[in-house]
């Protein structure tokens, strides 16, 4: 069995859905994300970033998305992120309005601004709100809610979310194409997962065919070195944000503990005025007979 790359690592999951010549399989993905009636559902797409710089292979600070546009004109963007920055709403809406106004050509009337989508694949719990994987927002009235314009739609898919949907199995991949697609994010080392899609690609050619261009890619020597570079970067960026995060908490704990200790010495200063023992202090604050003899020094 082909040992296959991880698809949440970019590098992967854009030499498999956007790529020349893979238009259906992502293809087949927009249309299971944004879910539209079957009489609007995308016939076509056009691949609008499919080169992958060298360069940015090994930069962790860059961002192999993807980037799209429907028969419609409408401009779609797909970025995955798999650590939490804590920045994922601002972030999502600078993407969002990169695209947007890079479509502005000198003396084009802003009526002819296309619609753009951001898609993003988060392997992070995210919005605490909701249990859903799949959320989607626009922009609307506050009080009415009808839609002040179509042209902004952002769409965010939980990973974790959804993985604890398969634990508990309340997902159907056979019936739901959002979670066939997603899932496929996780079939590299799921066996189970791996399994169940590759029941299904035998009903469904263009899982199939995404299946094959994954084993030729995981086949692929050269890209392997190219993946093994990226996911290394990314995998260090990764730690980065793990280990500021610690350092955060431990710097929330220290100033916590410091405010406690101030707060008790502040119980001892009025327990000694009142004569209370050294010991009877200790117990009621906590600090040692060695600090309240120090403070009761300073104190007089």
């Amino acid at each position: 069995m082909t040992k296959l790359m991880d698809l949440k690592i970019d590098f992967a999951f854009k030499q498999v859905f956007g790529k020349e010549g893979n238009e259906p399989i992502l293809l087949a993905f927009l249309n299971a994300t944004l879910q539209l009636p079957k009489e609007k559902r995308l016939s076509s797409v056009e691949i609008l970033n499919p080169e992958i710089n060298r360069e940015h292979i090994e930069d962790k600070a860059s961002v192999l998305d993807i980037h799209a546009k429907t028969e419609q004109g409408e401009h779609v963007n797909i970025e995955i992120q798999l650590a939490n920055k804590f920045d994922m709403e601002k972030r999502t809406l600078y993407y969002w309005s990169r695209i947007y106004s890079a479509q502005m050509q000198k003396g084009m009337p802003y009526t002819e601004l296309a619609k753009t989508i951001t898609i993003n694949i988060l392997n992070f719990r995210f919005l605490r709100e909701t249990e859903r994987f799949h959320t989607t927002f626009h922009l609307y009235e506050d009080q009415e809610q009808f839609p002040l314009t179509d042209v902004m739609e952002i769409h965010f898919m939980e990973i974790p979310k959804l993985m604890d949907k398969w634990e508990q199995r309340a997902v159907n991949p056979h019936d739901n194409e959002l979670e066939r697609w997603l899932l496929l994010l996780e079939a590299d080392d799921h066996e189970e997962i791996r399994k169940e899609l590759e029941a299904i690609a035998m009903q469904d050619p263009v899982m199939k065919r995404a299946f094959d261009e994954w084993e030729d890619l995981s086949r692929d020597e050269k890209k392997w070195v190219e993946y093994e570079s990226r996911r290394k970067a990314i995998l260090d960026e990764m730690a980065a944000v793990r280990e500021a995060e610690i350092r955060q908490q431990r710097a929330r704990e220290e100033g916590l503990a410091e405010g406690e200790r101030q707060k008790a010495l502040e119980v001892a200063k009025n327990l000694l005025a009142m004569d209370m023992s050294v010991e009877v202090i200790a117990k009621a604050t906590g600090l040692s007979a060695e600090e309240i003899e120090q403070l009761k020094k300073q104190l007089h």
